[in-house]
């Protein structure tokens, strides 16, 4: 297992030849923004890492319990609708659900959470065959969830302990 410091210099990495790769290649460097998510979420949240064998959901927040997915959507074009984040894991267990946003360097601006009740409501009232797979776009995730950490202001703890109950 690596220190925190190899883990931190290695995300670092990944962030600049993801950058790198996208910006040459004209394309997203595949499997990449997830991982930094994961680590930034878990970082900047405090939450803690599932454990390897459980592929249901990736952090637990050690304050409320939750065990929650983690998804990320890299943002390259603000003017560009219709960003989808991957789709959710419904017939598994997990409480919620992160959506780290990242820029076009993957790094993290705004991370959203979702409650599972809140998610499983907009797809059993959708008639998207898309909703009903558990894909959905960022724009109604943002508007399901609640803003629990940007780059400007941190942690939105106020937000974060009102879902704890």
């Amino acid at each position: 297992m690596s220190t925190p410091y190899a883990a931190e210099k290695l995300i670092a990495q990944a962030r600049q030849l993801a950058a790198d790769y996208r910006r040459t290649m004209g394309k997203p460097l595949p499997g990449v923004s997830n991982e930094i998510a994961e680590h930034d979420a878990i970082r900047l949240l405090g939450l803690e890492p599932a454990p390897e064998t459980d592929a249901a959901w990736d952090a637990v927040d050690p304050e409320s319990g939750y065990r929650i997915q983690i998804k990320s959507r890299t943002i390259f074009d603000e003017s560009k609708g219709g960003q989808r984040i991957g789709q959710l894991k419904m017939s598994q267990d997990w409480d919620a659900v992160l959506l780290v946003l990242m820029d076009e360097n993957y790094e993290p601006y705004e991370i959203y959470q979702a409650m599972r009740d809140d998610l499983e409501a907009f797809v059993d009232s959708s008639s998207s065959g898309r909703a009903k797979r558990g894909a959905m776009s960022v724009a109604r995730f943002k508007i399901l969830g609640q803003l629990v950490w940007d780059s400007v202001n941190g942690r939105q703890d106020e937000v974060w302990e009102n879902r704890a109950d």
